[in-house]
């Protein structure tokens, strides 16, 4: 993918979609569709719920609710993660909020003790609630995998679709950004417009030297390559240069006249890295050292809203009070572009949208991450179950041929 950059970006050259798509205007703003999309994408594939350094130790857990669905990752003693129905098996009340670290998560209901692997330990006064086999009252558990630091589960108990499948390979390049022993720095929820709305800005470059031109984008170009992996993509500039950062030095690096081993590591994992439906990674230097911002996005309650945690990670742990004030400083810049200008932008997008005057909205040839991520909604959303399964098993004989 480097040399493809470096190719274009050396030939002042770029790669185009066939041609200029068109996307009917209520696919951002039909409540039907939408309440379908949290059905059959968010509650049915695969999700990247938490990076791994989030719930680092074992009996760190997590509690969250997606579209609906109250989720709880644990880590377990041996060290693997588990995903659970967030729901005790007696009267349903969620057992964790929040996170914490706890070997034992005792509902604060009726005092039902189950492990942190979901196995029900304990019934308070079994001797009056009366006999019931422990081991048919686990918690009910969800699909999960963990690679390349980052955890996914899906929230369906008897989803037959396979994670690793899904991903076709993705996880494993994603191991180049190298979080595994990384740190979770900071992170915080931002409220944004229309899920597809906000996820349509990280499939991008096009608008950056425009509405970011006061913050970061006038020293952006407005071109990228993209490179799919089935639903997944990865899009950046084309360019033979690249800014490595060192200390308070800026170096411009000529790539074409470097090899493959001196070409540097932050370098190979440029630009934004989605995982359908929902996640951008980008790479940023903050504090010091190597990070990157794991945007996790999340449709609201209602067509117009969505909501994003951003995870700031960084290879190691600050030490100096310098430090920890550069990565916050460079955390907050980040939030001021993503609320101020990006998801503020999209919020008044779909206000003029839901008008009804306006049919459809275009995708450039050079807006290829936007065209395809549309194709990939729309086919998944109307897929069967059989469908789905189809589609991913087609994508793995495609990668293997």
């Amino acid at each position: 993918m480097t040399r493809n950059l470096i190719a274009h970006g050396a030939a002042d050259t770029m790669e185009y979609a066939d041609d200029v798509v068109r996307v009917p205007a209520s696919a951002y703003t039909d409540e039907a569709l939408f309440d379908r999309e949290k059905r059959h994408i968010f509650r049915r594939l695969p999700l990247m719920v938490a990076p791994s350094c989030e719930i680092p130790n074992a009996g760190d857990y997590k509690a969250m609710d997606i579209c609906g669905v109250p989720l709880l990752l644990t880590r377990k003693k041996d060290g693997t993660v588990g995903a659970f129905l967030n729901m005790c098996k007696h009267r349903g009340n969620p057992l964790a909020e929040g996170t914490g670290n706890a070997t034992r998560l005792v509902c604060g209901y009726h005092g039902w003790t189950y492990k942190n692997d979901g196995d029900l330990v304990g019934v308070a006064s079994p001797q009056d609630f009366g006999a019931i086999d422990k081991s048919e009252f686990c918690l009910t558990r969800f699909p999960v995998y963990e690679n390349a630091g980052l955890i996914w589960a899906t929230l369906d108990p008897a989803s037959k679709l396979d994670i690793a499948d899904y991903l076709n390979g993705y996880d494993d390049l994603l191991k180049a950004f190298e979080f595994d022993g990384w740190t979770l720095f900071a992170q915080r929820t931002l409220p944004g417009p229309n899920w597809k709305t906000a996820y349509d800005g990280y499939l991008d470059f096009y608008h950056l030297p425009v509405l970011h031109k006061d913050t970061f984008g006038a020293d952006f170009y407005n071109r990228a390559n993209y490179f799919a992996f089935g639903p997944h993509q990865r899009l950046s500039t084309p360019s033979k240069f690249a800014i490595k950062v060192s200390g308070d030095d800026d170096q411009k690096l000529d790539l074409e006249h470097l090899s493959d081993d001196e070409i540097p590591q932050e370098v190979l994992v440029q630009g934004v890295w989605t995982i359908f439906p929902h996640i951008s990674i980008a790479s940023f230097y903050g504090g010091g050292q190597r990070g990157a911002m794991i945007s996790q996005l999340f449709p609201g309650n209602g067509v117009g809203e969505s909501y994003t945690t951003q995870f700031y990670v960084m290879e190691n742990k600050p030490e100096t009070d310098a430090d920890v004030k550069s990565a916050h400083e460079q955390f907050d810049f980040l939030e001021v572009v993503v609320r101020d200008e990006d998801y503020k932008t999209g919020k008044r997008q779909h206000e003029a949208l839901q008008s009804g005057l306006l049919k459809e909205v275009l995708f450039g040839k050079n807006e290829r991450g936007g065209q395809v991520f549309h194709q990939w909604v729309e086919k998944l959303t109307n897929a069967s179950d059989a469908e789905l399964l189809e589609i991913f098993a087609a994508e793995q004989r495609e990668a293997a041929e």
